[in-house]
């Protein structure tokens, strides 16, 4: 992680540093239970640099996940397999930063993915696509102020 994560009173609760932001993944993902007949949807809102991207590397760690975890930015989502014993099969991270609407989720797949109770998915930027989402089991927004510091709130 290239930047700082410093202490603001002022935003939600402060992610003071990596093990801050790690702690907290682990802490929401306690949170969270599969859907009975859908997908888990989190939707992570904030603006470029807030750390979206960092806290679902983070929730991707606390699964257990051994690949390394990036950006979907251009390919637009990445599905990664938990290990098994896990409560979910999947995590799918998608970064819908690019799209216009919610019908370019459509070649993803993601109506698919969303009738599996065995995936957790992250889905980056939900206000681009607003338009195709069924309601989310959480919402997290991360933010950062002109200081740099960071914060987290659902």
């Amino acid at each position: 992680m290239d930047f700082i994560w410093r202490y603001n009173a002022r935003m939600g609760k402060p992610i003071p540093d990596l093990a801050a932001l790690e702690a907290e993944a682990a802490a929401f993902l306690k949170t969270l239970a599969p859907q009975a007949d859908s997908a888990t949807l989190v939707a992570l809102s904030g603006e470029l640099g807030a750390g979206k991207t960092a806290f679902t590397k983070a929730v991707a760690k606390a699964l257990g996940v051994e690949e390394v975890v990036t950006s979907p930015t251009f390919v637009l989502e990445k599905i990664y397999a938990l290990p098994e014993g896990s409560a979910f099969k999947r995590l799918i991270h998608i970064d819908a930063y690019r799209l216009d609407s919610g019908a370019e989720l459509a070649p993803l797949g993601f109506d698919e993915l969303m009738t599996d109770p065995g995936n957790l998915v992250f889905l980056e930027w939900p206000e681009k696509v607003a338009d195709a989402l069924p309601a989310p089991a959480a919402r997290v927004s991360l933010a950062v102020s002109k200081d740099g510091a960071h914060s987290i709130s659902y």
